[in-house]
Formats: C-alpha cells, sequence, structure tokens
C-alpha cells in the first residue's frame, strides 16, 4: 500500500509526533508498504510528475524528543511555502493520493478530530478515530461529563477561563491538578499543594490555551490501558523517578520505571481493563486507544482521561502493553492500517 505517515504540525506536541511517525513508517516499510512521512505543516516543497513515485521515496530521518517543547513562533517562522494556513504545501495532494493515511498526529489538530473531518469531507481515509470521537476525547470537559453521565469513576473538576475571577475556585479543595482542558502530554499540567501556588499554575496552564481544567488531586498509583479492536491490553504501571509524569518524563529514556504487565493481582487489572472498554465504548473510539488510570489505595480506578492517538515512540506506552500481549512493534502498526482499513469496508 501507498501511505502517508502525516506527523509534525503546528502542536506542542510535533516533535513528540515526529519521533512516533518516524519509527511507524520505518515499521511500515519493513512490512513492504511505500509509507513516507509528511510533516502536515511544512509540506512537500515539489512532487514528481507521477505523484505515485514520491511513495517510491527513501526518506532518511531520525526525530528524537528533546526535554521542552518546540518553539512554534520560530516553528512557524522558518516555512518558506504558505500552504493553506496550518496545512503545507502538496500535504493533501500527497494524501488524497495515498491509499491511507496513518495519523502519526498529536495534540491540536491531530487529536481534536479537524483534520479527520476534514480528511472524511476529502474522502481521504486514515487511521484511528473518526472526527467526533477525537474531539471528545480531546476535550477533558466533555469528557468528564460523559464519563459522570455513564457512571465512570473520574476525579470532580471545574473549568477556569481566561478573565474569570480568581475568586470562582475559593471552594475548591486543595491540592488539585491544573492542566489545559484540550492539550496533550502533560504540557502545562500543575500539582498544586497550597492554594498561594494556583494563581502560579493557572497562569502558565493558560499561556497554552483559553480554558484550563482544575481537579481534585487523587492520590494513587498511576497506570494505563491500551485498546485495540475491541480488546483491552495489560495494564502498565507508571512510575516517575522524582516528580509527576510530566513532559520530560514521558520522552526521555531512563526517567521513568514502567512495568508491564503490571504488578497488580488479576482483579484489578480486569478492572481497569474493563473501565477502559466502557471509555472506548462511551466515547466511540475506534481502532486503537489509551486510557489514563489513577489506582488509590481502597482500589479504586479513576479515570483521567482517553488518548485517541496514542505515542508510538521509543518510550511510549501502548507499543509496551501490546508486546506483553504478544504484539510487537511492526505487527501493531500493521494492525492498526488493517483495523482502519474494515472501518471504510463497511461503509
Amino acid at each position: 500500500m501507498n501511505i502517508v505517515v502525516l506527523a509534525g504540525g503546528l502542536s506542542t506536541e510535533r516533535t513528540v509526533s515526529l519521533s512516533s511517525a518516524s519509527k511507524i513508517c520505518k515499521s511500515l516499510r519493513k512490512s513492504g508498504h511505500h509509507a513516507i512521512l509528511v510533516d502536515s505543516f511544512f509540506g512537500v516543497e515539489e512532487l514528481p510528475a507521477n505523484i505515485k513515485d514520491a511513495f517510491l521515496s527513501q526518506q532518511d530521518f531520525d526525530f528524537s524528543v528533546e526535554e521542552q517543547e518546540p518553539d512554534l513562533a520560530a516553528v512557524r517562522a522558518s516555512r518558506v511555502q504558505n500552504g493553506f494556513g496550518s496545512i503545507g504545501p502538496n500535504v493533501l495532494e500527497l494524501c488524497r493520493a495515498a491509499d491511507i493515511v496513518y495519523m502519526g498526529l498529536h495534540g491540536e489538530n491531530g487529536e481534536n478530530g479537524r483534520m479527520q473531518a476534514m480528511f472524511d469531507v476529502l474522502e481521504i481515509r486514515y487511521t484511528g478515530c473518526g472526527y467526533l470521537a477525537s474531539a471528545l476525547a480531546m476535550n477533558k470537559e466533555l469528557t468528564k461529563q460523559i464519563f459522570l453521565q455513564n457512571g465512570i469513576l473520574t476525579p470532580r473538576g471545574t473549568t477556569f477561563s481566561k478573565g474569570d475571577p480568581f475568586s470562582r475556585l475559593d471552594g475548591f479543595p486543595v491540592p488539585c491538578i491544573v492542566k489545559p482542558c484540550s492539550g496533550g502530554s502533560s504540557i502545562g499540567l500543575y500539582v498544586v499543594n497550597d492554594r498561594s501556588e494556583l494563581q502560579h499554575a493557572l497562569d502558565d496552564a493558560l499561556r497554552y490555551e483559553d480554558v484550563v481544567l482544575v481537579e481534585e488531586f487523587i492520590k494513587g498509583r498511576e497506570f494505563s490501558v491500551g485498546v485495540l479492536d475491541r480488546m483491552a491490553l495489560p495494564p502498565i504501571e507508571i512510575i516517575p523517578k522524582g516528580g509527576i509524569y510530566d513532559y520530560a518524563h514521558k520522552y526521555q529514556a531512563g526517567w521513568t520505571q514502567e512495568i508491564c504487565p503490571a504488578d497488580i493481582d488479576d482483579d484489578t487489572a480486569k478492572l481497569m481493563q474493563t473501565e477502559a472498554l466502557r471509555v472506548a465504548d462511551v466515547l466511540g473510539l475506534e481502532v486503537y486507544s489509551r486510557m489514563d488510570f489513577i489506582l488509590t489505595e481502597d482500589h479504586q480506578a479513576y479515570c483521567l482521561e482517553a488518548n485517541t492517538l496514542p505515542g508510538m515512540t521509543p518510550t511510549s506506552l501502548i507499543p509496551q502493553e501490546a508486546a506483553a500481549a504478544g504484539i510487537g512493534y511492526d505487527e501493531l502498526c500493521r494492525r492498526v492500517i488493517e483495523l482502519s482499513c474494515q472501518k471504510y469496508e463497511h461503509e
């Protein structure tokens, strides 16, 4: 198959996306596909006379994730050709020529459903969830409302918008969590231990978007559970080596201890797997996804959020979970392609 692995873009997670996509692209080539990596923001300056020849390219790439998120103003200023807004030159032409687009994007315009909606209108096939499920899962406020309506245990929370009076949070208990409402990779996330820290946390999180989520702090162990084709993968426990599971801990090798399968009893593992499947069901998540949990001492599993395009970097969680279930990285990539193609066979 001719496959565009779409990555990059203008999200704060662009380098995470490029790291994931480079590994995915190499894997798909090993499986015999003609796969090319395309940065959705920079695009491709020139196309061959026969656009299908573009898929024969033997790109040489190797992206890694730095400790800090990228400077998006500098990224935006460095594009030579204009393209269409956040879409670079020839991106849509290549995606239309592909048999399918592997969504290697993370964050804004990758996981929020906008790109998926555009592809639906243009009849471009792509991997993973559709636009509606993507939009619902990306917005943590909407996700929380859906969880509560369906009896899925989740921390209490409220939103705080730019311009709201600080007094709006007078009754909210501390410690608490502050994070962008539609962000990812823990960028802009704060654990607030004292009310005097709350204003600073809000100000910082509001640099990333105009609405943030303020959530009760749940003390416990952190886990993640992937779902692949209606099958819950083995839970993985995440133990940051100092501090919280933030951007640096997620993508720097050796900063976090990850145990998979997690050292928990079967009943607890099944509880989180069952809840992960319920989350996938109520949000309408297709093909694959990953749910994050906090497990308390009394074995209550609080679902924090759902991830519709789980990372596929060398330190990412879902490849480790799949491996524990006997599914290697190359097979995981193939399964994502196959399952996504099956979505279109039923239309």
